[in-house]
């Protein structure tokens, strides 16, 4: 069972999306991306709608940024963030069935959503179709087995991880990704990772709430039950108090053309 985005999550990601440490992340990505003044871009998730937000920004009115998500929740967030401004549209939407005809777009970005998708390899070459011969593809996704997290309690640390792998279909998809891009007929350009570390644990960092996240999620699987679950996040206020707290996990950047 993977997260359903309905308002609660939908402005739960909004908030996480907007603390420092994904602002960094966006910032890197529009430069790896370098939208130009009249390109058109899809964005595969479009989610809250920052992303395409700052793109409607790059590509002007005289350019395109179209997005499709399967939240209609997501999707009245980018169109609240994007009203008046005529060069973005939005659709509910698949990643696997994009409803846009052969060679429609300059650009295909999609950030942390392929890991949700079932079918990674039909979505690839979706956005194959859809982009122009030369035009390009831009991802970043997380390896969730790369989180570093302190915690006194190992064992319990190890289970309410594997309880939140089952929130998506491929927790480590960057290792697979740049295989899959070639055979989807693209020529990897790019590939970087982006880390995030917060040596704090505060509302205003990325990982205060995506363990409020997990917490709520974990909760009966792997035999978690709830005391044991908010017990796991507690400890990282504890930890704040000592002056202990440590977060990481790498996100990677893969940019690709369409051969």
């Amino acid at each position: 069972m993977t997260l359903q985005f309905d308002d609660e999550a939908a402005l739960a990601m909004e908030r996480m999306y907007q603390t420092p440490d994904v602002v960094g992340q966006r910032a890197r990505f529009h430069q790896a991306l370098a939208l130009r003044h009249g390109e058109s871009v899809l964005d595969v998730g479009v989610g809250p709608g920052l992303l395409a937000r700052e793109m409607a920004d790059c590509v002007g009115e005289t350019g395109r940024v179209a997005g499709i998500d399967q939240s209609a929740d997501m999707l009245a967030m980018s169109e609240k963030r994007c009203d008046g401004l005529a060069q973005t549209d939005f659709s509910k939407a698949d990643a696997s069935e994009l409803p846009y005809p052969d060679e429609n777009f300059d650009a295909v970005v999609s950030t942390q959503v392929y890991e949700y998708v079932p079918d990674i390899d039909k979505a690839l070459s979706e956005a194959a179709r859809v982009l122009r011969r030369g035009g390009r593809i831009q991802i970043l996704d997380t390896a969730w087995d790369s989180v570093v997290w302190n915690t006194a309690d190992p064992s319990r640390m190890h289970r309410v991880m594997t309880a939140w792998d089952e929130h998506l279909h491929d927790p480590n998809l960057p290792t697979t990704l740049g295989s899959r891009l070639r055979e989807a007929g693209f020529s990897v350009s790019h590939c970087e990772v982006i880390p995030i570390i917060n040596a704090s644990f505060h509302s205003n960092c990325y990982s205060h709430g995506i363990s409020a996240a997990i917490r709520n999620f974990v909760n009966g699987r792997q035999g978690i039950n709830q005391e044991e679950a908010s017990a796991w996040r507690n400890e990282f206020k504890e930890q704040e108090e000592r002056g202990q707290y440590f977060f990481s996990l790498n996100r990677y950047l893969f940019a690709g053309i369409k051969l």
